[in-house]
């Protein structure tokens, strides 16, 4: 009986369970996609109209929340991958999935090497998987690939993976407040991965987590420097060759002058950091905080005296906006955004995603000299009124299901980012249900 409540409990859990919305851009702004739940939605700029997405492999399209989505740097690949375990890759001249692969866990961060050779992605049981993209660029179609694991996180999920500029590591973090640099992918002569690991401590234990990683370099520093967002409201500056912490940016201390409040006891995580994004053309990190903030940070990042300050906050008005996923390419001073979740209960739609952008970081006032960044109307954003019917999936939002989806969002990325605490029986429960020991029985 007891076993029978844990696992209805486990069933129902998952039923309920939302993802934020993701938006990744090509590298060159040719076109964005969007994923909420297992909906993946792609506007191509350079057409000006939607994609339709071809998927003849033997598992088409995804079947649940999709929780990575990521460009390769030459454009030509996009990967995604999520909860129904398959890692897809899509071919962007024909818009078509070339490959699917299936992981032995849920996945939830992908990476695609510089060079286009390889691909990473990470399960929840925290290993880290490789793939060799020889032949995917050309539009060829495989379904030999197989992925191969080259290291793991001692069960701690991985909440974000980056290949280092010049491809020689992969760096990962966690939600156990790690951050891991792995030589990629040569072994020493005894077969056994060579990595390096820094990480920090956090007072509270429940903000121990890294939930998000991005390089920033200019070209008097090709090799760049890593900065990692966490729970505890910082953002880092690294080294990654010697791990050493290079500056910390205590964007929570400044929450009174940033114009959103300090976290509570209800809801310590309320200003953990939900993801990062460094603007190529500048200096800059755009930085998405979990709370009440309706826009995004920007951090100045002073690479020749290696710090982080604050330059200013872009706030969004008129509507909550706070925002699940940034990214921007690497040739455009645009900075795309958007919140949403699936799995919205209660409403004619399930799901719900709101797209924004902001440009103008490379202007700057010549009395203050700060940047005169804008956050562009519906109308004025590329593709305008079309992109946003594809990627929303509407281009009106009433208020009431907005306001909604603010509210699950807040639960939605606490529950992502927070270590699940389980009772022993619950434990036990899990580890006699796991997948992959049934596999090996």
């Amino acid at each position: 009986m007891e076993e029978t409540s844990i696992m209805e409990d486990g069933e129902q859990n998952r039923e309920m369970e939302v993802a934020p919305a993701l938006i990744a851009v090509h590298p060159t702004q040719e076109s964005v996609a969007v994923a909420v739940g297992s909906d993946l939605r792609v506007f191509d700029l350079k057409t000006g109209g939607p994609v339709h997405l071809v998927d003849d492999t033997a598992e088409p399209f995804h079947r649940d929340s999709i929780r990575a989505v990521r460009y390769g740097a030459k454009g030509k690949l996009l990967v995604t991958a999520g909860d129904d375990k398959l890692v897809k890759i899509w071919h962007t001249d024909a818009w078509s999935c070339i490959c699917t692969v299936l992981s032995e866990k849920r996945v939830s961060a992908v990476a695609i090497s510089n060079d286009g050779l390889f691909t990473c992605f990470a399960d929840k049981f925290g290993v880290v998987w490789a793939m060799d993209l020889d032949g995917f660029h050309d539009n060829q179609s495989s379904a030999s690939k197989k992925a191969v694991p080259i290291l793991a996180h001692y069960c701690s999920i991985i909440t974000s993976l980056e290949f280092s500029p010049d491809g020689r590591f992969i760096i990962s973090a966690d939600r156990d407040f790690k951050i891991r640099v792995t030589v990629f992918p040569k072994k020493t002569s005894d077969g056994v991965m060579r990595y390096r690991v820094f990480a920090w401590v956090i007072p509270k234990p429940d903000l121990r987590f890294v939930s998000c990683i991005a390089f920033v370099g200019a070209s008097d520093y090709p090799d760049g420097f890593l900065v990692s967002g966490s729970g505890d409201s910082t953002v880092r500056l690294w080294d990654i060759t010697s791990g050493s912490l290079l500056d910390t940016c205590e964007v929570g201390a400044e929450a009174g002058s940033l114009g959103f409040p300090e976290s509570g006891k209800e809801d310590e995580c309320c200003s953990a950091i939900t993801d990062l994004c460094a603007i190529p053309i500048c200096s800059l990190v755009a930085v998405a905080i979990k709370g009440n903030l309706s826009g995004v940070v920007l951090l100045s990042c002073n690479l020749s005296e290696k710090t982080l300050s604050i330059t200013q906050v872009i706030s969004i008005k008129g509507e909550t906006f706070i925002p699940t996923s940034i990214g921007t390419s690497s040739s455009s001073d645009l900075l795309w955004m958007v919140t949403g979740v699936s799995n919205l209960q209660g409403f004619n739609s399930s799901s719900l995603a709101r797209v924004k952008a902001i440009s103008g970081f490379t202007k700057l006032n010549q009395v203050s000299g700060e940047i005169e960044s804008t956050v562009l109307e519906d109308k004025d954003i590329p593709g305008g009124m079309q992109l946003l019917e594809k990627l929303q999936g509407s281009v009106k939002i009433e208020e009431d299901v907005f306001l909604a989806a603010s509210e699950t969002l807040k639960t939605a990325m606490r529950n992502l980012l927070i270590k699940k605490q389980y009772s022993v029986e619950k434990r036990e429960f899990r580890k006699r249900g796991r997948n992959d020991r049934k596999n090996k029985r």
